[in-house]
């Protein structure tokens, strides 16, 4: 039975958390700023001599108007509110959304009013207008998320549930600490000690109520083996109004895209629908035909470089310019991955010897300071110079430009289920785990990753890893 202390009232009082409170009159301050610069860069705009001579004089009036109206449609479109500032907000849609209909608006009111709006202050305005205002929202997120990754900004977030369950959820708002979630602890079934992933216990479920309220939480997350029934949950919610405390279910599945689920509520109970995986989706014509013609691209503007890595390699000790290893492609077909040698003649034979004196897990044996890389191999590592040669896997079908790296079959052989898709799509030259901390990441980070790919396949996150795989490559983290 859950149940609040009768005091509980005293024991805390309802605030946000420290500075979220005024997001969303920055936000406004920002509009604000944006529409009158905008609305002012018009207005001259449309007195230079570029348009012509003005013909009618009601601009000074209509101006300001236009503004206000602008706003207030933001404003209705809950542009201002602080949950418009949460995580997988539809910010931007709604922003967009809500200057289409002002633009709407002001053309149907001018025509009402049989009043010859200037097409080009109307043009001008609404295009800087729009223009700055998503720039705005885009560089008030980007603050926010790098504030929030610094501690800053958050919301405090307890947990009920399995301990197991817990962990999961509190794993998830660790490692994506831009969402802003501080965990202040866990409610479990026995409410004793703290979790195996290191989260305090705040007591048992089944005082749920009164643990969150004496802790000042601003979210209560409900996890998977909460056992709390949908009656209680209501009950939960109701005691919990005064506070101002938020509630939150979290389904037991996790590394699912947004745009793979929705919401369907159904005689009040709401349903959580998840599409299926899009893995079948990579093998279609578009992904080949970009392929193609990316790779061709690059392969004639890296030229001179792949001359001077294969020139560096011979000038130095003289062996093979290309290494050739066989590894395990979609549907698990062999093939040759073409690379750059980085290490010295006879790597392979030493191979056993390292991984008995440093231990390996059998997946991701990789050394910091491997003793068989090259000097000139050092260099090519670093900057994933020694990949290029995978180009031409690329444009025989063999590999894409993104996708999982290809392993070989000792790895392969040691595939559970869920690694085992990764053999469903093309291996690529580079990967989700490759933009997000390369051979920093340990295995398990990886695997998470690369399933997460294929599961949630699509081009437009094909070219945001690609655009990623630019940055890391020049700053050269996490590349040994």
């Amino acid at each position: 039975m859950i149940s609040v202390a009768e005091d509980a009232g005293a024991a805390v009082s309802v605030t946000p958390s420290r500075g979220t409170s005024l997001l969303p009159a920055v936000a406004l301050t920002i509009d604000v700023v944006v529409l009158t610069v905008a609305m002012i860069a018009a207005y001259i705009g449309r007195n230079t001599p570029f348009f012509g001579a003005l013909r009618q004089q009601h601009l000074p009036e209509i101006t300001p108007i236009i503004g206000i109206s602008w706003l207030i449609l933001l404003w209705g479109y809950d542009l201002y509110s602080r949950e418009t500032f949460e995580p997988a907000s539809d910010e931007l849609r709604r922003l967009c959304e809500a200057s289409f209909i002002s633009g709407g608006l002001v053309v149907v009111g001018n025509y009402l009013a049989h009043h010859q709006l200037s097409r080009a202050f109307f043009m001008l305005a609404y295009g800087i207008g729009l223009v700055g205002l998503v720039l705005g929202r885009l560089a008030l997120r980007t603050f926010l998320h790098a504030s929030r990754s610094r501690g800053h900004f958050m919301k405090r977030v307890v947990i009920a549930g399995g301990s197991d369950q817990v962990d999961e959820v509190a794993a998830v708002f660790r490692r994506e600490s831009w969402v802003g979630y501080e965990v202040l602890g866990a409610l479990t079934p026995t409410g004793v000690g703290a979790t195996r992933g290191g989260v305090r216990s705040l007591g048992r479920i089944d005082d749920l109520v009164s643990a969150v309220v004496t802790s000042g939480t601003d979210i209560l997350c409900i996890a998977g083996g909460a056992g709390v029934s949908a009656t209680a949950l209501r009950e939960v919610m109701w005691q919990l109004e005064p506070y101002g405390v938020q509630i939150a279910v979290a389904p037991t599945m996790t590394d699912i895209a947004a745009d793979r689920v929705r919401m369907r509520p159904i005689g009040g109970l709401p349903l959580v629908l998840m599409d299926p995986a899009r893995w079948a989706d990579s093998s279609s014509g578009a992904k080949r035909a970009f392929d193609v013609v990316v790779t061709s691209l690059i392969l004639f503007a890296m030229s001179p470089v792949l001359a001077v890595a294969a020139w560096r390699i011979r000038r130095f000790d003289g062996g093979p310019i290309m290494y050739r290893q066989r590894r395990i492609g979609l549907g698990g077909q062999p093939f040759d991955c073409l690379k750059f040698r980085t290490m010295v003649v006879g790597a392979e034979t030493m191979k056993a010897a390292l991984e008995a004196e440093h231990g390996s897990d059998g997946m991701l044996f990789k050394l910091k300071d491997d003793p068989r890389v090259t000097k000139p191999g050092a260099w090519l590592r670093k900057y994933s110079i020694d990949e290029l040669p995978q180009l031409f896997n690329v444009l025989r079908g063999d590999m894409s430009l993104v996708g999982p790296r290809p392993q070989v079959d000792a790895e392969v052989a040691m595939y559970d289920n869920g690694m085992a898709r990764r053999l469903n799509v093309r291996p690529g030259m580079t990967g989700l785990w490759q933009v997000s901390g390369r051979s920093d990441l340990s295995y398990e980070d990886a695997r998470r990753l690369d399933i997460y790919y294929v599961d949630n396949w699509s081009l437009g996150q094909d070219l945001s890893i690609l655009r990623r795989t630019v940055r890391a490559v020049f700053a050269g983290h996490g590349a040994y």
